[in-house]
């Protein structure tokens, strides 16, 4: 039988493109390269028998070159807290497995890389609020990230805006804001005050639910 999966939450992620990211609408990145991390909450969640509520997760991604041409290097942080199932369940679905080819954005962006390193099984203090575009992303040792709204240059006030995805792989729409981080996990990405997005999440083995 095929696993059945599903994950409602929030996520926060923060790459090295300028603000709003043209890679969101197939354009080239900012810079030629992408390196990014991602953060989410799983709200509710579960993979088969397995119920994935409560749990915190990361993503690390770092490309040489644009997304599509491959030859980038990953790795998953899971919450500690989760036992050796819960643990199995959540690597196979930010590894993009056991999900129809090119559904979620975990399968298109792990099938671009020629190195997937072994999980990290971490404490992971995290804070997202789509709504107000901010988040906190701290694992000791090994991750500082946080997110907040654009400030206008022109008036010195948060800006707001937004993507409308209805035909997306990681969500139907996106709080476009900046972020800062910096991650030493096997994975070196360190970014300051460029493109972040904060999203609910909410998929499963088939793609993005409405």
């Amino acid at each position: 039988m095929p696993d059945n999966w599903m994950i409602r939450g929030t996520e926060f992620v923060n790459c090295n493109c300028a603000f709003g990211c043209p890679c969101q609408v197939n354009a080239p990145t900012t810079h030629g390269t992408c390196e990014s991390y991602s953060a989410g909450f799983v709200e509710e969640g579960y993979f088969n028998e397995t119920r994935l509520d409560g749990f915190n997760w990361v993503n690390i991604f770092k490309w040489p070159g644009e997304i599509a041409d491959g030859n980038g290097t990953q790795r998953a942080i899971i919450d500690v807290r989760a036992d050796v199932d819960q643990r199995e369940a959540l690597r196979k679905i930010l590894h993009g497995e056991s999900t129809a080819p090119g559904s979620t954005h975990f399968y298109v962006f792990n099938s671009t890389m020629s190195e997937v390193l072994d999980p990290l099984y971490e404490s992971i203090d995290l804070a997202i609020d789509v709504d107000a575009r901010r988040a906190s992303l701290k694992v000791a040792g090994l991750i500082e990230g946080a997110g907040s709204p654009i400030i206008d240059p022109f008036n010195g006030e948060e800006f707001r805006a937004g993507l409308k995805n209805p035909g997306g792989f990681e969500f139907k729409f996106a709080e476009y804001g900046m972020g800062s981080g910096k991650v030493t996990a096997g994975v070196e990405v360190d970014l300051s005050e460029s493109h972040a997005h904060f999203c609910k999440l909410h998929m499963n083995q088939d793609g993005v639910i409405a």
